[in-house]
Order: C-alpha cells, then sequence, then structure tokens
C-alpha cells in the first residue's frame, strides 16, 4: 500500500473519534511546525489573507475564526504554500516538517478526511509524473486509455472514502475536481509532448473523441479557482485552443511576429469563455507574465500591451503587469543600467549603475536559501571565468540575512570583491526582471548588452 495512503487511512480511524456532531460556526485551525522557516503562519482565502498568526515558543500557531466561508483556502509559512479546506464547524490540526513539507504534512481533527484525500491525490499526482512523462510516446487511443484507468483508480478511492466517512457534497466536488482536472491536464499536453518525443514533424492526428471530456469543462467555477489543477488546466486549454484556433485560421504569419499574434488569440479566447472575475483576472496575468518574459521587440510588447489593457482594463494584476512592462522597457540593450542600491561586504551602499569594471561585465544571481542553485551557479561562474577571462562576473544575492550572506561568501572562499548584496527582493525583481533564476544581464561601460541572458547559454 502506498505509504501517503497507510497515513492517511490510520489518520481517519483515529480522527473519526474525535468528531464532534455540534452545528457550530466557529472554526479552528491549529498545528506545529518543525524545523519553521518563518515566525508566522498566513491564512488565505483566495487572495484575501483573513488572518497571521504568530509561532509560539514550541513553533505552534491557532487560529481561531468565528465562521468561514466555506471551500479551499491555503496557509502559507514563508516561503511554503499548501491547501486547506475548512468548513463551518470544523477543529482541523496539521503538523509538518519544513525540510520535507508536503511529505510530511498530516491532518487530524474534525475536517481532516478531506484534507488528507486532497494531499494523498497531491503526492500520487507528483508520483506519476515520471510514468504520465513516458507515456507520451503512445499512440493517442492508447494514452487516453491509460489516462483513464489512473483516473479512475483515484475516483473509486474517493468513493470509498466517501462511503466510509461523512465528506460534504462541496467537499467531494472539490476532491472529484482535483482528480479530474488532473487528468484533463495531461490530455491537453499529449499531442505537443507525443510529436516532441516521437519526432513527428506535425502535430498528430487525434480521434474525434480524445476531447470528449471538454464537453464536461464548466469554464467559470467559482469554487474551482484557486484550486491548483483547474487553473493549470485551463492554461493548457487555452494555449491548445489558441493553437488550433489560428492553426485552422491563420495563414502566412510572419516569423517575427507569431508570438505576439499567438499571445493575442490567448486574450480574446480568456475574454469570451472567462467571466468569473478572479479566475478572468489570474488568466490574463499568465498570459501577460509568459508574454512579457520571452522578451518581444520593444514595439510588439507595446502593441501586446495596449490589447491586454483594452480586454482587462480592471484586472487587479495590473500594476504588477505595468511595473513589468516598463522594467522590461528599461532593461532594453542600449539603455543605461537601472539606478538600484546594492550593498558591499563591508556594508558600503553602492549603486548598480556606478559598478566599476574593465570590459565587459556579467551580473548573475543566487539565494542562501537555494543551496543546490547556489553550489551550480558557483561552479558555472568558475567555468566561465576560464573561458572568458576578459568578462569581470559580479554576484548578486537575494533573500537571505545579512550575516548569512557574509559566511557563505567566506566559506565558500568568493571573492570580496565580486559579490553585493540587496535587502530588497521585491524592488529587484521588479528592477532588474529576476523571474528566471539563471538569467544573467550583461553590461558594457554601465550600459546593457543582454537583460537577459541564461548562465548556462553561451556567452
Amino acid at each position: 500500500m502506498n505509504k501517503y495512503l497507510l497515513y492517511i487511512l490510520v489518520g481517519l480511524i483515529a480522527g473519526s473519534c474525535l468528531r464532534d456532531k455540534g452545528d457550530e460556526k466557529y472554526v479552528i485551525f491549529a498545528g506545529e511546525i518543525v524545523n519553521p522557516t518563518s515566525d508566522q503562519v498566513v491564512l488565505f482565502k483566495g487572495e484575501e489573507a483573513l488572518d497571521s498568526v504568530k509561532l509560539d515558543a514550541d513553533n505552534r500557531f491557532v487560529f481561531k475564526l468565528d465562521s468561514v466561508s466555506e471551500g479551499l483556502h491555503h496557509f502559507y509559512h514563508n516561503p511554503e504554500l499548501q491547501y486547506v479546506y475548512l468548513e463551518n464547524g470544523d477543529s482541523l490540526q496539521v503538523r509538518l516538517n519544513t525540510s520535507d513539507f508536503d511529505e510530511s504534512l498530516v491532518f487530524s481533527g474534525k475536517g481532516e478526511e478531506i484534507n488528507n484525500f486532497m494531499l494523498e491525490m497531491f503526492l500520487l499526482r507528483e508520483e506519476e509524473e515520471f510514468l504520465i512523462n513516458s507515456m507520451y510516446e503512445l499512440e493517442p487511443e492508447e494514452f487516453r486509455l491509460k489516462i483513464d484507468s489512473l483516473k479512475n483508480n483515484k475516483l473509486a478511492l474517493l468513493e470509498q472514502t466517501n462511503t466510509e466517512f461523512e465528506i460534504s457534497p462541496k467537499a467531494f466536488d472539490l476532491a472529484k475536481s482535483f482528480i479530474v482536472y488532473s487528468s484533463n491536464i495531461s490530455m491537453e499536453a499529449y499531442p505537443f509532448y507525443h510529436r516532441r518525443r516521437s519526432g513527428e514533424p506535425a502535430i498528430h492526428q487525434l480521434p474525434d473523441s480524445f476531447y470528449g471530456y471538454r464537453n464536461e469543462v464548466n469554464y467559470n467555477d467559482e469554487d474551482l479557482t484557486y484550486l491548483r489543477p483547474y487553473y493549470n488546466f485551463m492554461k493548457f486549454h487555452l494555449g491548445n485552443l489558441a493553437y488550433t484556433m489560428c492553426k485552422s485560421n491563420c495563414e502566412d504569419i510572419e516569423k517575427a511576429s507569431r508570438h505576439l499574434h499567438f499571445n493575442e488569440h490567448k486574450l480574446k479566447l480568456i475574454d469570451s469563455l472567462i467571466t468569473q472575475k478572479e479566475l478572468r483576472d489570474n488568466l490574463f496575468r499568465n498570459v501577460a507574465i509568459d508574454y512579457l518574459l520571452k522578451h518581444d521587440t520593444e514595439e510588439h510588447n507595446k502593441i501586446f500591451i495596449k490589447d491586454f489593457k483594452r480586454l482587462s482594463h480592471n484586472n487587479v494584476h495590473n500594476e504588477e503587469i505595468n511595473t513589468l512592462y516598463e522594467g522590461i522597457i528599461n532593461m532594453q540593450p542600449t539603455k543605461t543600467l537601472p539606478d538600484f542600491t546594492l550593498y558591499t561586504y563591508n556594508g558600503d551602499e553602492v549603486k548598480l549603475n556606478d559598478l566599476e569594471n574593465k570590459g565587459p561585465v556579467v551580473f548573475y544571481f543566487w539565494s542562501g536559501s537555494e543551496p543546490g542553485h547556489f553550489k551550480n551557479i558557483t561552479k558555472r561562474v568558475t567555468e566561465l571565468k576560464q573561458e572568458h577571462p576578459e568578462y569581470h562576473f559580479i554576484g548578486i544575492n537575494l533573500r537571505t540575512d545579512h550575516s548569512k550572506w557574509k559566511g557563505m561568501v567566506d566559506t565558500n572562499k568568493l571573492e570580496h570583491s565580486e559579490q553585493f548584496w540587496t535587502n530588497n527582493y521585491e524592488k529587484a525583481v521588479q528592477t532588474l526582471i529576476i523571474y528566471n533564476p539563471n538569467k544573467t544581464i550583461i553590461a558594457r561601460n554601465g550600459v546593457i548588452v543582454d537583460a537577459f541572458a541564461n548562465i548556462y547559454n553561451p556567452f
């Protein structure tokens, strides 16, 4: 038996003895965090932070709410985020270890059944990824049958759980949607992954019934807006529809304009299909960020932003998108490096555009919270220094305590004069457009050569 399923069944049996049949509306959500990475936990319903609590001396927390809007919530313990399903009357406890966040997480108490089941589905999906990836080489009908088999096994487990324990209709529908939309993602991805794996020159011809599940898609289910499989399905699905629409109706699109053209299709599809505001806003945001970070021409960026604002004029993410757009415009070749504050090893303030250098300079980024990435990127920089002695390499540290940063610089014997620290992560991301951890900025004499280079690509 799957080890996570065993944990869940044991928890369900033990927790059923604690169930309170009262009709109180108050909700208690409490827990213990082993090896905490922050001093607080924040509870969200959608984009709204309902409450935040500090960990006590024993690393425990308690939320006490008079009532909740029943449904999917999230709790955030920096930098991790995970689901919690809450209904009025719940008294739910969670225990987790941040060194193995999802795998160590177990719910107990009133409300545990749906939460442990959802967690099990999340972990099973992760376990299945390697298997599903190996199946994309199959022919369409064989692939569909195998995906359906995986889906039906999970649905049978949900029915069994619902028979043995009391799960509300709303919670049951949410769990079912998690299973169904996770399966649908694989179906939407199939034609593109199959072409890549098979080496076929064009998208494989699909049976008429291949996308039969699309007849059941609800484009505006408010209860699913923040369910990850539902949202990820929408992204895949809209991209698939845009590709199919363009292939059928658009001819002779210039190669240089295809990226812009494709994303304008996606904007129009969202506008025509999605009316639920939060989902609509989030999908528009996703398309905008995905488009802008692909570094199209400045002229194309202007056209895209104009269309984006026309179709999504009251989007709650407009400020973020405008900031990203303006930042990208400011980081185009021949522009001066931005006036961004950094700190030296000795704590002196220095501006990015004032750093003296001889010849071209490469700025790269790392964080103390990602030791694997730090190890890899410092190894890569060592290689590049030997291959390109004409370049000067400067590391910029993000999201690390100042004393820890200095300790890492010393422990790894990095040159003090080549390492800088920033205390403003959000501004760094917005100003320098750091969405890719392997991003580098190449400049010469304070002028940008390429602000969107990748440290693992040839120089």
